[in-house]
């Protein structure tokens, strides 16, 4: 089996660099010994911490942008640049279209959105892939859940990837209700999905499951994202439909890692440069996934674009998959871009075409 448990051994404050007993390569190996838990506020200027993925390997990412029009202005096209993923997953967009000039149709020929419907300037998600997926469909099927564009499904040769932005209980959890009826519904689609083939469920799940995940359990126990009602309701999307069982990569390969797996750091009282962070973003797999599952690496570098950090999974490739070129990506600003047009994602099916 790739995946294999790691323990790592944390410091919430500035230090020598943390080691990890674990069997995986040097590329995951090196993501967490060499460098301690920063606490940056804009994004890196240089990106040399970013190594070769393992070899055979889709590269996955996950990422709130917090408004990707905000984040483009203060770092995301360069980090793109430089992480070069196979699929990258989007949430919180805050797009009311698609953003047709943001990123190479060259690069990342297949791009889906899902904005909102409710309000403008609201929620949403995208994906750029450089992967032709089998087929696309956004949202859950349910008109009272799907006017938020908060999901969308994309169909590879092996698996189904889920990408979605859980909605959040809100101030004073006014939302908690139709958070649990989100769960439920989601529970039910991807139980629907596993019918077929495994599913990898991705993106801001808006929970942080244990208290491990934040840095101040004790005065957060009735606040949007850690109240009883959300970690139950994550555990039972954990334990799926009773036949086979859904797993929380990164808590499986880290099952001791604290401050460095924290993706969410808010923008009020400093939380970035005192470290006080929550882990909402999430890779959770189908368990016959799991032994596919490489490394789970939280990039903890790339605080800035965002109130997030991106979340980047290396899944060992399988046969029946489709192979995706790979190549950097090139100036979203560039005139050979003139033509590109993301499709515009609305509830339903759609068969993606050349």
């Amino acid at each position: 089996m790739v995946a294999t448990k790691r323990r790592l051994e944390e410091d919430d404050g500035p230090g020598p660099a943390v080691d990890v007993v674990s069997e995986v390569d040097s590329v995951s190996k090196k993501a967490l010994v060499e460098r301690p838990v920063p606490n940056n506020g804009t994004m890196p200027t240089d990106y040399g911490f970013i190594a070769a993925p393992p070899a055979d390997c889709f590269k996955l990412v996950s990422y709130n942008v917090n408004s990707l029009s905000a984040a483009s202005k203060k770092g995301f096209k360069e980090y793109l640049n430089a992480e070069d993923p196979d699929v990258i997953c989007l949430q919180e967009t805050k797009a009311n279209q698609p953003m047709a000039f943001l990123v190479s149709k060259k690069t990342f020929p297949y791009q889906y959105w899902h904005c909102s419907k409710a309000k403008k300037g609201y929620s949403g998600t995208a994906v750029f892939s450089k992967i032709k997926p089998r087929s696309v469909k956004y949202g859950l099927g349910s008109t009272k859940l799907d006017d938020e564009g908060r999901t969308i499904t994309l169909e590879f040769g092996t698996f189904y990837a889920v990408a979605c932005y859980v909605p959040n209980a809100g101030e004073k959890l006014v939302r908690l209700d139709r958070r649990l009826k989100w769960d439920k519904a989601m529970n039910e689609y991807l139980t629907d999905l596993e019918k077929t083939k495994p599913v990898v469920y991705l993106g801001d799940l808006n929970v942080a499951h244990h208290p491990i995940d934040l840095a101040r359990p004790d005065t957060n126990k009735r606040s949007a994202g850690f109240t009883v009602e959300e970690r139950d309701s994550f555990t039972t999307i954990l334990q799926g439909d009773g036949t086979t069982s859904r797993i929380d990569t990164f808590r499986h390969l880290y099952p001791d890692a604290a401050a460095a797996g924290y993706t969410y750091f808010g923008y009020r009282a400093n939380a970035r440069s005192n470290r006080v962070g929550w882990r909402l973003d999430y890779f959770v797999v189908t368990k016959p996934l799991l032994e596919r599952v490489v490394d789970v690496i939280v990039r903890n570098e790339c605080y800035g674009a965002s109130d997030h950090v991106p979340l980047v999974l290396y899944l060992k490739k399988s046969p029946g998959d489709d192979d995706a070129a790979r190549a950097s990506v090139v100036d979203a600003d560039s005139d050979a871009d003139a033509d590109a047009e993301p499709n515009n994602g609305t509830n339903g099916q759609e068969n993606p075409s050349d």
